[in-house]
């Protein structure tokens, strides 16, 4: 992209759960959930001192770029999509959030009014994103309308994000843990975005929770976004990167992707970095003395 710069900052291929994605569209600056966590048990085992360190050292980076952004974006209220204890960055910000009281379960409920407790007073303008269009400028934000946080409504909902600027279009879909869902889907083909920043299946609890028939209607999603739009890129990471066998489980849309000349890479690839999935290796991790 030429005029639209777009910086992964925290993903789960950078050995941390986010998706913190910082955008500079000419001279205003997006990030958009601004949050590091890591997942408290995985193999049984608690985070290895590698993933807390990693952790320490990429919310370093998520701040300062917090601190230098316009536009701070909060998708929903999981923690590794905002950060509650850390409200200081929002001030003077202007801020976008998912609807704290509609289309929210009861945890997300919770955590929304504790986190803007904590924003009361700080940022310049705080608004509902949900189904909503922002201009600046020559930059438009627009949201989608809620959609689930994944395959139903369980674990609540989130609201995708559109930014274009300039003739070039960046989507980022939050936690849709695929695209499974019709509405999730319908969301990115009608914006037509040159990249897509995709949650992809929850692949690593196949058969437990996630399932296999989700996986199918996954697969069939990104290969409609392929064929419905003239994508040109798709990073597709956060729930996907957690099982370290990802890439053999949709070689469906790998292989529909390359014969249409759209590339599908995770968030390190895209950064040029090495993918570095610490959960997924945590009990290597520990195996390794």
């Amino acid at each position: 992209m030429k005029r639209l710069k777009v910086r992964p900052l925290a993903f789960d291929s950078f050995g941390v759960r986010s998706m913190a994605t910082y955008i500079e569209a000419g001279h205003l600056k997006v990030l958009i959930d601004p949050a590091v966590a890591l997942g408290p048990r995985r193999y049984g085992l608690p985070p290895h001192q590698l993933e807390q360190q990693r952790m320490r050292e990429i919310w370093e980076d998520v701040k300062s770029h917090a601190l230098k952004s316009d536009v701070l974006i909060v998708t929903h209220y999981h923690y590794d999509h905002h950060n509650p204890d850390v409200a200081e960055i929002y001030k003077d910000k202007i801020v976008y959030i998912k609807d704290p009281k509609k289309y929210i379960n009861k945890s997300q409920t919770d955590r929304a009014s504790r986190f803007l407790s904590k924003l009361a007073g700080l940022p310049q303008l705080l608004e509902v994103g949900d189904g909503g269009e922002f201009k600046h400028g020559s930059t438009s934000i627009k949201f989608s309308p809620p959609v689930f946080h994944g395959t139903n409504s369980k674990l609540g909902y989130v609201i995708e994000v559109s930014l274009s600027y300039r003739g070039e279009k960046v989507v980022y879909t939050s936690d849709v843990e695929g695209p499974a869902v019709k509405e999730q889907t319908d969301f990115i083909i009608e914006e037509n975005p040159d990249l897509l920043i995709l949650d992809g299946p929850m692949t690593y609890m196949l058969g437990y929770r996630y399932s296999r028939d989700s996986l199918v209607k996954s697969i069939a999603n990104i290969n409609r976004i392929i064929n419905e739009t003239t994508i040109k890129t798709i990073i597709v990471d956060h729930h996907f990167m957690r099982d370290r066998n990802y890439r053999e489980r949709m070689p469906e849309a790998y292989d529909y992707a390359a014969e249409r000349d759209v590339i599908i890479l995770s968030a390190a690839k895209y950064a040029g970095r090495a993918e570095d999935a610490l959960e997924a290796r945590r009990k290597e991790l520990y195996a390794d003395k």
